[in-house]
């Protein structure tokens, strides 16, 4: 009978062998200690009860924030998307700790949970946010139960959700672009500005933000006008990352028009002639979204260009706003829920359906006078 000792971060942790199951090795992790000490303790602790008991039963006294540590570290940080880390991290510190940080793991049962919910609610926290901490929540107790086994089940899973009304934002809320802004847009921003770029393909395409900057010309078919969107980019620290896309729907075929290619030709070319000037000092890259010297156009900067573009235009939007803009013409004009789905990489149709259903008036007005036509005919 086995175990080890290794320090994570600020804590210690012990790992224990367990009796061969079918001839299979197995292992354990556990919470040691803050010190060495207290882990070794934590340890031989263990392998007494396994060789007096034949089982090993976790009477650990970890800390939900020692806990949550841990599974951060083990789970989140190893398996999840970079800014989905930074997300849960947020949660954990700002929604979850605040109110569980006094607590051992074994005492948090249902009715302190719930508790923490219904706090959320009665803070005023929207919808999404309150959705958000119960999913970290249920996602890190779950693992709690298995594989880690520091509980026998889930308090989770009897905790409900508060029972919120479902509000559509409306056309200005989501500012969507009309044709005059549009028109303002484009006055405002030149050809020569590196937002121009970034600015045509998410209006004529949809594409996020991240997406956007992480276009390479490899992705751009201009034989058969389409883009392959396979990568988006992340700030990461100090420095840019290019990572692959949001989910697995976000993987997709976007075809472009001719309004597009035209744009985007006419910047392959000048993307050359800025090569050839900046000559050494031109910074090489496969990017189609970047500045003159070649550097790419980061999501970063066009968050900044965003606001310059709205000073200058008097245009209230972000860059969100082309996304949203280019799904509701679509819908508006008779596209179907599943075209503009796939389009703009929703993983689900409800998704878009929510989103954008109940912005398209004219579709609305288009099915009345389609019910005023069909009793023409009887």
């Amino acid at each position: 009978m086995r175990g080890t000792i290794r320090k994570r971060g600020k804590n210690y942790y012990y790992t224990l062998d367990l009796p061969k199951v079918d001839g299979k090795r197995r292992q354990i992790e556990r919470f040691g200690g803050l010190t060495y000490e207290d882990a070794e303790n934590a340890l031989r602790k263990a392998i007494n009860e396994l060789r007096d008991t034949g089982r090993y039963k976790d009477v650990s006294n970890i800390s939900v924030r020692d806990f949550f540590e841990y599974w951060y570290e083990n789970y989140v940080m190893t398996n999840l998307k970079y800014n989905t880390q930074q997300n849960y991290r947020m949660v954990i510190d700002k929604h979850i700790l605040p109110y569980l940080d006094k607590y051992y793991l074994r005492e948090v049962d249902p009715s302190v949970l719930q508790n923490l919910v219904h706090e959320e609610f009665r803070k005023g926290y929207a919808q999404k946010t309150i959705s958000i901490v119960t999913s970290v929540l249920k996602n890190a107790f779950r693992k709690a139960v298995y594989p880690y086994m520091f509980l026998k089940e889930n308090p989770m899973a009897y905790v409900e959700s508060p029972r919120l009304e479902k509000r559509k934002l409306s056309k200005d809320e989501m500012k969507i672009i009309n044709r005059e802004d549009w028109s303002k847009l484009r006055m405002a921003i030149p050809e020569a500005s590196a937002f121009y770029i970034p600015m045509m393909i998410a209006y004529y395409t949809g594409m996020r933000c991240g997406e956007v900057s992480a276009l390479e010309w490899k992705n751009v078919d201009m034989e058969d006008k389409i883009i392959h969107v396979e990568a988006t980019m992340i700030h990461k620290g100090g420095e840019i990352a290019v990572t692959s896309p949001k989910t697995a729907s976000s993987y997709r075929d976007i075809p472009f028009g001719e309004v597009l290619y035209g744009i985007l030709r006419k910047h392959q070319k000048q993307q050359k002639e800025n090569r050839l000037r900046y000559g050494p000092f031109y910074k090489e890259s496969n990017f189609v979204c970047t500045k003159e010297d070649g550097a790419p156009v980061t999501p970063n900067s066009i968050k900044w260009h965003v606001g310059k573009a709205r000073e200058i235009s008097g245009v209230d939007f972000n860059f969100h706003s082309f996304r949203h803009t280019h799904g509701t013409m679509l819908l508006e004009n008779g596209a179907t829920i599943k075209e503009v789905q796939v389009r703009l990489g929703h993983s689900r149709a409800a998704i878009t359906s929510d989103t954008y259903i109940h912005l398209t008036k004219k579709k609305k007005r288009d099915t009345a006078e389609l019910f005023d036509r069909i009793l023409q005919d009887f």
